[in-house]
């Protein structure tokens, strides 16, 4: 059973209760405007280039057998159209200005990796996170580590915008502990224009899941400019309230670490910079849902 990651996160303190270690899984059906985690959105294998660390050795010219690394008026191109992402560039940077983002791993490797951290699971209560990315468009992979999660009776979480059929929830929702959910905008015309697809499998997938029991904490991204509005919060403390197995809602403010990323995968053109809301802002949001009876996680 093999599956694809971009990277293993030890330590984490944000993805679920207690100390965890995330697993960012690659590809998502959704592409958010704001997106941190661009190289995550593509679920085949991609070259991220940092050029400001090239020390210009030019050994990627000669190994690429496609002719993809180029000078055009002067300038060092990576022309991606020619690149078939077989690394072997990757490999023979002396620098790190080329990165392989992607990486094909078996179940056991990956437990292998989990099993280091158990120690600081047990002392603060955490445990194994599977995050994105859409982690369920590898629902069959994530399953089969969650399953060996529970024989070693690891806590699980799956973070997940849930923009996927609900047969995947189906596969791995017997070994999940807590799902961590996403909710973005509750105006679909509004959540069609910020991440190119609807919201409307999302909440019905939401509200099946609450049927079945399982603790969920809803995270809500807050971009101001975007879906940082009182009328989307209010819509959603509405849709909420009936539900019973809303453990905490998580109101996340926007960051702009994804510019970066976007860079070094060549879509600059891709990039909306949004503004951070500010503490106050924040507060409020929480006090909405705290008001309305909600248990509210903060950062």
């Amino acid at each position: 059973m093999t599956g694809r990651i971009f990277d293993i996160q030890r330590f984490s303190i944000h993805d679920g209760p207690g100390i965890r270690t995330t697993v960012f899984m690659k590809g998502c059906t959704l592409d958010c405007a704001w997106c941190h985690n661009p190289e995550s959105i593509s679920i085949g294998k991609q070259i991220q280039t940092y050029f400001s660390k090239c020390i210009g050795c030019g050994r990627c010219f000669e190994i690429c057998i496609n002719g993809a690394h180029v000078i055009v008026d002067g300038e060092r191109v990576f022309r991606r159209d020619l690149c078939e992402s077989c690394g072997r560039c990757v490999s023979e940077c002396y620098s790190g200005s080329l990165v392989m983002t992607g990486r094909d791993i078996e179940v056991d490797e990956l437990m292998a990796e989990i099993e280091a951290d158990i120690p600081f699971y047990r002392d603060s209560g955490g445990g194994v996170t599977f995050s994105g990315g859409e982690p369920l468009m590898q629902s069959e992979f994530v399953s089969s580590a969650l399953e060996e999660c529970r024989k070693r009776k690891i806590h699980t979480a799956v973070d997940t915008a849930g923009n996927i059929p609900y047969s995947a929830f189906e596969a791995v929702k017997q070994f999940t502990d807590m799902f961590l959910y996403d909710i973005k905008a509750m105006n679909n015309g509004l959540h069609k224009e910020l991440t190119g697809a609807s919201n409307k499998i999302i909440l019905q997938n939401l509200m099946q899941l609450d049927d079945e029991g399982i603790p969920i904490r809803i995270r809500i991204p807050v971009i101001s400019g975007a879906n940082d509005t009182d009328e989307n919060y209010i819509d959603m403390i509405e849709y909420l309230k009936p539900m019973k197995n809303i453990e905490g809602i998580e109101p996340l403010p926007y960051h702009s670490l994804g510019a970066g990323k976007l860079e070094s995968l060549g879509k600059s053109e891709d990039l909306r910079l949004f503004e951070t809301p500010g503490i106050e802002r924040m507060k409020y949001i929480r006090k909405l849902f705290y008001d309305a009876g909600f248990n509210v996680i903060s950062r």
